[in-house]
């Protein structure tokens, strides 16, 4: 094996990607090497890139979201052989960062694909999926999620039957998996929001209602909301989050229901992981399985995402394919920074690049 690979680098603060070499990490205990064949992007890799979020040395690898092959076996690793096709996703350090060919992951949080699922599908899942599941199902706390049971917790498939929900955004991806989630706890009816263009997108994922946001703004938002159901609300998912679509959201959260946001709550709403107005509660979620106090949950997670996928109950993102291998991933994460990206998932292939 090499000891080098192709990896696209931030050498400093706000500099462009820079197609480069690296070393090939060695896994550690309890980890695996992944060849990466395909790498998604995501829009914290823009603020990664221009604000230097979450970077904690230069040269910096960016990237969350993977799928390849498992190369190298770390000490104690059992769940996995060499050769195994799966999806993780990263954490912020340079040696896990999928936007190189090489990258290390937790093998508790390496997922196993089943057949039917491409290595560009597959990229599409984990940070999207992580942030949803966290959001809805994590504990309680600053930057918890709504606590709600999860559908592969023991009692948790339909456990929230025939309750109304909402998710703003529902062509996102986060969106997509919020619909695939609340569908799976029994959620009735899954409201959402996106624009007509993606009014089949969105309900292909479960969404009962489609509220097309061009026509119906923020504030005409609760009006539309309590045309299509008489009943309380006790879940909103904001993957928007921005000022206007929580006010909105909080103005259609039931007493003491959850409102999930993933930017910083607006001071309209309540203080994260704590009871507001009428016992009402924000979740402003971090969305990846690897922070140290998300480990536990992520291991739940990925115990069952084989089986989810593999049944069809969770799936992936559409593709938009990026040719060029790791250089086309520059040009693709301004266009996902910038919101030039709607109802797809922008991947490429890292052993592509010349």
């Amino acid at each position: 094996m090499a000891a080098q690979q192709k990896a696209l680098l931030l050498l400093s603060k706000g500099a462009p990607f820079t197609l480069g070499t690296r070393a090939i990490p060695k896994p550690g205990p309890g980890q695996v090497l992944v060849k990466i064949e395909s790498a998604a992007v995501n829009p914290v890799d823009y603020y990664v890139e221009q604000a230097g979020f979450f970077v904690d040395a230069y040269p910096f690898v960016a990237g969350s979201d993977a799928a390849g092959t498992v190369d190298v076996l770390g000490e104690g690793v059992t769940g996995l052989q060499k050769g195994d096709r799966v999806l993780f996703q990263s954490v912020f350090t340079a040696d896990r960062g999928t936007f190189q060919q090489y990258a290390l992951a937790d093998a508790t949080r390496a997922a196993k694909l089943p057949k039917s699922l491409s290595f560009d599908e597959a990229s599409t899942v984990p940070l999207g999926l992580a942030t949803a599941a966290l959001g809805i199902y994590g504990p309680i706390g600053p930057r918890g999620g709504a606590a709600l049971t999860s559908p592969w917790a023991p009692g948790g498939l339909g456990k929230y039957k025939d309750q109304p929900a909402l998710v703003v955004g529902g062509s996102s991806s986060v969106g997509q998996f919020a619909i695939q989630l609340l569908k799976l706890s029994g959620f009735n009816s899954i409201i959402s929001t996106a624009s007509a263009k993606n009014v089949d997108y969105v309900k292909a994922a479960g969404a009962t209602h489609v509220i097309d946001y061009h026509t119906t703004p923020y504030p005409s938002l609760p009006a539309a909301v309590a045309g299509i159901t008489s009943l309380p609300v006790p879940l909103v998912y904001d993957a928007i989050s921005s000022e206007d679509s929580q006010k909105a959201a909080w103005a259609i959260l039931a007493p003491r229901g959850n409102l999930v946001v993933t930017l910083q709550p607006s001071a309209a709403v309540g203080k994260p992981g704590e009871e507001g107005e009428d016992g009402k509660r924000v979740a402003h979620v971090f969305g990846n399985v690897n922070a140290p106090v998300n480990t536990a949950f992520g291991d739940g997670l990925y115990a069952a995402l084989t089986g989810l996928l593999e049944s069809g109950e969770l799936k992936p993102n559409k593709v938009e394919l990026l040719a060029g291998g790791l250089a086309s991933l520059a040009k693709g994460t301004e266009r996902v920074g910038k919101r030039e990206v709607s109802a797809a998932k922008l991947v490429a292939h890292p052993q592509e690049t010349a």
